[in-house]
């Protein structure tokens, strides 16, 4: 007999009538029309099993033979009327979607690999395949939670809020809506614990695409009803309504997927239909920050809602990073193609800006002009270089032939349609478009970018403060100059994790205060944190050494290096203890350490025993011994390779190696624990017995004669 299945994908046992890690009823759907496990399709995938069976098709877990038999999912589209016109019509949405799903490249959104096309059994199929991402929806675990009369915390949300935002931030730079977001496609992987999103809405608009132009052409009479995109409750009324999708479209269902986690109700449950009023307060109590986030990101009026993501982000952040925005070195002026109603007030825009231009809030925003196929309601072009950017509905025209972030910039004489790259070279166009494409596969933050190049070009360029360029000729070797500051600086932050590099620009002073709680569980200090993290910094910023720079664009960079090492303590790799072995008092650890690199040891010590310490580095190998409570340093950023000195206090004293070496180095460090001598006891002086003098024997009186 073979394994069972639920929805969600989890295997049972054969017999089982509900999930054994989910709780859901499993009903059993044979698999039909000759794919079966084991089959191998287009001579590459290899069916291992069905993982879920939507409205148009079936999802598949497969494997890759071309790729090492790597996991996959095959996402199945199979049109319900067959005829010739229906499949390629179906074939040629199929491709545009695929071409939209391809751009998005995003580490928490899973991998388009390529349309796939079958013939079974005389009918015709089409797949869309994706990597397969190890985890569960956040559908599963909430009906795991209520399993045990639990719900997700605030605490949760706010996470799950603050690691998927700036993933709707990035689909949205590239007129991408989601417009199906909801707990059941939102996945926590399992190897990073991040969560991913998945099932863009694109597939059931395909469908719907070809059934409405299949019923316009005359081959059948009565059309079939409209196909819903999103599912009801959790998409706004207009997108139920009209179909028409905005990025406040997405933020909407976000803040019905977070009520439901946080209360365990489905929508229908927490919403007035009557006069689409959400009574969820009734459920739950929450901060008051949160609960206006939420009520804002829900708003009846879409002109009320937040617009974009990075809206949502600040909002969620009450101490937002405040970029410097005295003494702009350059500002450029803006260059749009926009419609006259969209024309933002102002018309320049400043290298340094806080927050970027964004879409006017208005419910009667125009209608797309996009097929609906390729889910985009506008063209939206993100600067990434510098301060520009090009917003417009462009019916999927290119600036000549590309579709840059641009550093471009025009007088206020020229033309709002103008190109913004008319008036630059070959050459020039080709280095913009290498660091636009680069600084959006970083997923870095184009507001926090700006702000970040504008703060070092002015340390490496003073004299050029307060200069404003234009894209004239005159000033290309200026424009140079700041896009090879730009280009060192993306070398610079490749360094850092991906997670932690997306959230540059909305780390705030709070972030320590969690650090220093979450470490403190593993008994270790802040100072050690900071001890890995300044390393790591300074070696890529050696010029802040000595600077006040955790408020200025750069220590967002340092919150971010530091983020990493907290990650890293918790989780092991720069993280050891130092355990003596049975009788011994000496324990000798060693590693190689990276430039920049460094690591924490921890030895459970007692108070007043005679410590040794004795360290074989290079001399760009520091030091650092923190006491137990902190309040004793015993070494800080020390070169000093030996110490011998009687403990004050008990408890896990921390030893920091921090390199400083432009290579790797290697270290060994002893420490050796011994208790002090116990004192030999004090004999107390005995005297000698004296002997009792021998008594002379009384001599009996004699008898007289």
């Amino acid at each position: 007999m073979t394994n069972l299945y639920c929805s969600q994908g989890h295997q049972n046992p054969p017999g089982s009538r509900f999930c054994l890690q989910c709780g859901e009823k499993i009903v059993a759907t044979p698999i039909n029309y000759g794919i079966q496990p084991g089959q191998s399709l287009s001579d590459r995938y290899v069916i291992v099993r069905q993982l879920g069976q939507g409205g148009f098709g079936r999802t598949y877990l497969a494997e890759d033979t071309n790729r090492f038999r790597e996991p996959c999912v095959l996402k199945e589209f199979s049109p319900q009327v067959q005829t010739p016109y229906v499949v390629q019509k179906a074939e040629e949405l199929f491709q545009r979607e695929a071409s939209v799903l391809y751009r998005l490249q995003h580490p928490q959104i899973p991998r388009f690999r390529e349309m796939l096309r079958v013939n079974l059994q005389g009918k015709e199929y089409l797949f869309l395949v994706q990597d397969y991402i190890e985890g569960q929806t956040y559908n599963s675990l909430l009906n795991s939670r209520k399993q045990q009369g639990l719900t997700f915390t605030e605490l949760e949300v706010r996470q799950l809020l603050q690691q998927i935002l700036p993933v709707l931030e990035y689909i949205h730079s590239l007129g991408v809506i989601h417009r199906d977001i909801s707990p059941d496609n939102l996945m926590l992987r399992t190897a990073d614990q991040l969560p991913v999103l998945i099932d863009f809405g694109g597939v059931k608009q395909v469908a719907a695409t070809v059934a409405s132009q299949y019923y316009q052409s005359g081959s059948v009479t009565s059309p079939p009803a409209a196909t819903l995109l999103g599912k009801i409750g959790f998409a706004p009324p207009e997108q139920m309504q009209t179909g028409i999708v905005y990025p406040h479209s997405d933020l909407y269902a976000l803040a019905v997927t977070v009520l439901v986690l946080l209360t365990g109700k489905q929508p229908q449950e927490l919403l007035d239909t009557y006069n689409l009023t959400w009574h969820w307060r009734r459920e739950i109590t929450v901060s008051s920050a949160l609960g206006q986030v939420l009520d804002k990101m829900l708003s009846t009026a879409s002109s009320d809602r937040y617009q974009s993501a990075r809206q949502v982000l600040l909002a969620l952040n009450p101490q937002p990073v405040n970029y410097p925005e005295t003494q702009p070195p350059i500002s450029y002026q803006q260059t749009q193609t926009l419609p006259p109603s969209q024309v933002p007030t102002s018309g320049t825009v400043a290298v340094s800006p806080p927050i970027s231009p964004s879409l006017p809030a208005s419910s009667s925003s125009p209608p797309s002009r996009w097929t609906p196929t390729l889910t985009f309601f506008t063209t939206l072009v993100v600067a990434g270089i510098v301060g520009v950017t090009w917003w417009g509905i462009n019916n999927g025209k290119k600036i000549n032939g590309s579709n840059p972030d641009v550093t471009a910039s025009s007088t206020p004489s020229q033309t709002q349609t103008q190109d913004p790259l008319a008036n630059y070279s070959p050459e020039e166009r080709r280095r913009k478009q290498k660091l636009s494409d680069r600084r959006q596969q970083l997923g870095i933050d184009y507001n926090f970018y700006i702000g970040l190049v504008n703060q070092i070009f002015w340390q490496e360029n003073p004299n050029l403060k307060g200069r404003t360029l234009t894209d004239s000729p005159d000033d290309e070797s200026a424009r140079e100059k700041w896009d090879q500051t730009a280009a060192k600086l993306l070398n610079k932050l490749e360094s850092i994790s991906s997670k932690s590099r997306r959230l540059l620009g909305t780390y705030t002073s709070a972030e320590r205060d969690r650090w220093k709680v979450a470490i403190n569980q593993v008994n270790v200090g802040s100072r050690s944190l900071y001890d890995l993290g300044d390393a790591a910094f300074l070696r890529i910023f050696p010029e802040q050494r000595s600077q006040d720079f955790i408020d200025e664009p750069v220590g967002q960079v340092w919150y971010a290096i530091v983020n990493d090492k907290f990650n890293a303590i918790v989780e092991g790799s720069a993280l050891a203890k130092i355990v003596f072995d049975t009788g011994a008092t000496s324990k000798t650890v060693s590693g190689t350490l990276s430039p920049g690199g460094g690591k924490v040891f921890i030895a459970e010590l007692a108070k007043e025993q005679n410590m040794e310490m004795e360290l074989e580095a290079n001399s760009q190998v520091l030091l650092s011994i923190y006491s137990p409570s902190g309040k004793v340093t015993l070494l800080q950023d020390s070169k000093q390779r030996n110490l011998s000195t009687t403990l004050p206090e008990s408890g896990f004293y921390e030893f920091v190696i921090v390199s400083n070496a432009s290579q790797a180095v290697d270290y060994q460090l002893t420490v050796t624990a011994e208790n002090p001598p116990e004192p030999e006891p004090t004999e107390t002086p005995t005297e000698e017995p004296t002997e009792a003098p021998t008594e002379e024997p009384t001599p009996t009186p004699q008898d007289t004669p």
